[in-house]
């Protein structure tokens, strides 16, 4: 991730960076993540900017420091399907925000939901994408 939204703090980019990794299974519970000084050169960003991503990740329990040897991800039970809902939601909301600004009626954005997937299922049927 190099290409950052002007219009979000990039600390907050780097949250839902870290998140997506953890749903996605790339990180779990217990792994260490890098030092904030490995992670600022990883996505040229100054120190500071990581290091408020790790206090906010750390205060919504995502992850938790351990003094001495860095951050962890945290091991909680139900940490991957919280952040899972929690990611749909706000992705949902933001599609829902957009086709409702397009004027498109709730009727309509579940009609284009429904083409939408009817097109991916026949998408990977075939073999081929979109």
């Amino acid at each position: 991730m190099n290409e950052f939204d002007t219009n979000i703090p990039i600390y907050l980019q780097i949250m839902n960076s870290i998140k997506q990794h953890i749903v996605a299974g790339q990180l779990k519970p217990g792994d260490k993540l890098a030092s904030v000084r490995e992670q600022a050169e990883a996505f040229s960003v100054n120190p500071n900017t990581v290091q408020r991503a790790y206090q906010e990740l750390e205060r919504e329990g995502v992850s938790e420091t351990r003094r001495g040897t860095g951050s962890f991800i945290a091991e909680k039970a139900n940490l991957i399907p919280d952040l899972a809902a929690q990611m749909a939601h706000e992705v949902i909301r933001k599609y829902i925000e957009g086709m409702s600004a397009l004027g498109f009626t709730d009727a309509q954005i579940v009609t284009e939901v429904e083409r939408a997937l009817e097109h991916s299922r026949t998408a990977q049927n075939s073999g081929g994408t979109h």
